[in-house]
């Protein structure tokens, strides 16, 4: 990760996450957290080699924990460009307190390649909530995140930029009652714990109760073998916007980034170092050029008020 510094009056720093290896690794392709406990994590090979399980797990870190998450073990083999589907087993309904926790549907249970018994006092990895952040780890170390570990969101992670993704706000839940695929043109996962949490940068989403996507999935590292990654459309996300002088703006990106500029309305550069002083600029509305590594570059209205 990156440090770029913007100053506005004082300063403003842009933090920079870029995504690399792609092709290289095993990722989550899609979650499910469906009515009831119909939930499931399914993972995508996009090697050309098959993989063994074994030094695999499925990690829920509950409700804002930053440690000691529920772990499962994965076993077993994923062959190339192939997907494995885990997720909640339990078959019967079992009285938890002071409520009845149901079965998984038939149909979902059906789709599923491995899944927990339905003990909950024996590993509870899929009954996740929605504001429970997800991870693949290979042999103890993260080579995908969903949500934001040691971040507890509310009922969800939202679309509610203004509140961080969370929903302090009431925002519209993504993580909760939704299935999430990942988007085609995502081609490894999140190794870094992120700033903020946008389930739109990566994932698209299918309405409460949808499983038929499960079981396959649809990644630019085949049917293109060879696909370069300038190829692949940046994305980003820059937080927050507006923004009041001496507050810190995020720029999260899915590519490496190499150099951010700033200009006016009329085009005019007010800088085009990775250091920006702005002391004498007025509040208005200013335009970021953001140069990545692979050749592409964006740009994004920062309003400064």
């Amino acid at each position: 990760m990156k440090n770029y510094l913007l100053l506005l009056s004082v300063i403003t720093t842009f933090s920079l996450i870029g995504q690399n290896n792609i092709c290289s690794d095993l990722f989550i392709s899609e979650y499910v957290e469906g009515p009831g406990n119909n939930n499931a994590i399914e993972i995508y090979n996009p090697t050309s080699f098959d993989i063994d399980l074994s030094d695999y797990t499925i990690n829920r870190y509950s409700n804002g924990s930053s440690s000691d998450p529920e772990v499962w073990q994965l076993s077993g083999t994923i062959n190339s460009g192939d997907v494995v589907v885990v997720g909640n087993g339990q078959q019967d309904s079992v009285w938890v307190s002071t409520y009845w926790s149901l079965p998984v549907d038939a149909a979902f249970f059906a789709l599923l390649d491995d899944h927990c018994s339905g003990d909950y006092s024996s590993n509870n990895t899929f009954y996740f909530n929605g504001d429970d952040a997800m991870t693949i780890e290979k042999n103890g170390n993260i080579i995908d995140i969903f949500g934001k570990v040691g971040e507890d969101p509310g009922a969800a992670w939202t679309d509610d930029i203004s509140a961080g993704y969370t929903d302090a706000n009431g925002g519209t839940w993504w993580t909760k009652r939704q299935t999430l695929i990942r988007k085609s043109s995502v081609q490894n996962g999140v190794t870094q714990n992120p700033i903020l949490f946008d389930p739109s940068l990566e994932y698209d989403s299918l309405p409460d109760a949808t499983y038929t996507s499960l079981g396959a999935h649809n990644c630019d590292c085949f049917g293109t073998s060879n696909i370069s990654e300038n190829l692949v459309k940046p994305s980003f996300v820059v937080y927050p916007n507006p923004v009041s002088k001496g507050s810190t703006v995020t720029v999260n990106s899915n590519f490496e980034i190499k150099e951010i500029s700033l200009r006016n309305v009329i085009g005019r550069d007010l800088s085009l170092k990775n250091t920006i002083y702005t002391e004498n600029l007025s509040s208005g509305v200013y335009i970021l050029q953001i140069s990545f590594l692979n050749g592409k570059s964006s740009v994004a209205k920062l309003v400064i008020e």
